[in-house]
């Protein structure tokens, strides 16, 4: 990418280093940032027949996704209306007819309503119509579950809309899990990982298979509403990785995309923290949720348009590995990143035209979360403080 002489008409440092690894601020990240914007749970795919299920849980929060008797699919928080307990264990499975809660064996129809009640004798009379399971916001979105714990802000729909006629051809809504969800736990900061993500400046350094594959093309654009766009076109000579050079041999023509893209990876990065991979023969969404300060879990699925072509197996087979090369990067990267603001000698950041991305997401964070403006670290009572004035918002 060529650019013009760099200027300093921008704010080049980044979030102070006391915001990575704060247990006070860890807590108003989970109030503030994901309780109340969207994230993926799943694929409509992976509950095919009336009574299948999949669990999502996110800071705190358990949601349970269902397809109903009616084949609507609901999102219900994942929890016992008598004592809180899941009221599914397992991560995803199938309900013939009801709910029933594992722990004093509460039952709920497909549809969330309350259906019996164990022991209802040594209870008084309880009206079966408040005690349903309670609901979750959810949208659909070419087939991908979005939900969102607490209410409020623009649709999925609206949020995605500059996007929407880029990620139609792919055809999401048909495709097939074609693996299990992976789970990555790192002993970091979940916004050190998206941080990473935020910017493509490390890729010619950082992922020798990605640079390879890339060349020069790769691009970062500025957020719209929220949504980071990253776009590749493929370098098509000069790989010497075995991985790219075969990927680039055999991946097969993708006709029902337009011409543009049939050679290319495409990144949409979703506030506050999922990205949407599209590729020609395939498709990956993964995020990274808290754990605590010093924790997070990336989590991920891989799906793809049923196609038993010998060449489009292998096709997937490399861009999973070059993907999974990629992540362990990645991983590495911030763990150094991680240790050096441990250090005295760290400074803070000083970013490159090229790592805007990363500046324009802290702005968004800082917009959410004002106490982030501070230099120096607060005191644990002022975060708490602020934590308590959002209860009621």
């Amino acid at each position: 990418m060529i650019m013009n002489k760099s200027t300093n008409d921008w704010n080049r440092g980044g979030l102070p280093v006391w915001a990575y690894g704060n247990p006070q601020l860890s807590e108003l990240e989970k109030e503030r940032v994901f309780r109340r914007h969207w994230l993926c749970a799943g694929h409509v795919s992976e509950i095919p027949n009336a009574g299948d299920y999949f669990c999502f849980d996110a800071a705190d929060e358990r949601a349970l996704v269902m397809r109903g008797a009616d084949n609507e699919i609901r999102v219900f928080h994942n929890l016992c209306r008598h004592r809180g307990s899941r009221v599914t264990a397992e991560r995803s499975g199938h309900c013939r007819s009801a709910i029933v809660c594992p722990f004093h064996g509460w039952s709920y129809n497909l549809d969330g309503s309350l259906r019996t009640v164990a022991a209802p004798k040594s209870f008084p009379d309880i009206d079966k119509s408040r005690f349903g399971l309670k609901p979750v916001e959810h949208e659909i979105w070419h087939g991908l579950v979005f939900v969102r714990f607490k209410g409020g802000g623009p649709s999925v729909a609206e949020t995605m809309a500059p996007f929407e006629a880029e990620a139609a051809p792919y055809k999401l809504a048909d495709m097939e899990p074609i693996g299990d969800y992976y789970e990555v736990r790192l002993p970091i900061d979940w916004k050190a990982v998206v941080d990473i993500d935020n910017e493509g400046y490390h890729v010619p350094i950082g992922h020798p298979s990605l640079h390879q594959l890339f060349g020069p093309n790769y691009v970062d654009e500025a957020p719209r509403g929220g949504i980071s766009r990253s776009f590749s076109a493929f370098q098509e000579t000069g790989a010497r990785l075995w991985s790219v050079r075969h990927y680039l041999n055999l991946l097969p023509e993708a006709e029902h995309l337009p011409e543009s893209h049939r050679r290319a990876w495409l990144y949409l990065s979703v506030f506050p923290a999922s990205v949407l991979s599209f590729y020609p023969d395939s498709f990956e969404y993964y995020q990274m949720l808290p754990l605590g300060p010093e924790e997070c879990l990336v989590r991920g699925r891989e799906y793809a348009l049923p196609d038993a072509r010998r060449e489009m197996r292998a096709a997937r087979y490399l861009c999973q590995r070059i993907n999974n090369h990629t992540s362990k990067e990645d991983n590495q990267l911030m763990m150094w990143f991680r240790e050096g603001m441990k250090s005295s000698a760290f400074d803070g950041l000083i970013l490159s035209d090229l790592e805007r991305g990363v500046r324009a997401y802290h702005d968004q964070l800082r917009e959410l979360m004002p106490i982030l403006e501070r230099a120096e670290p607060p005191s644990p009572g002022e975060i708490e403080a602020e934590l308590n004035g959002s209860a009621g918002n």
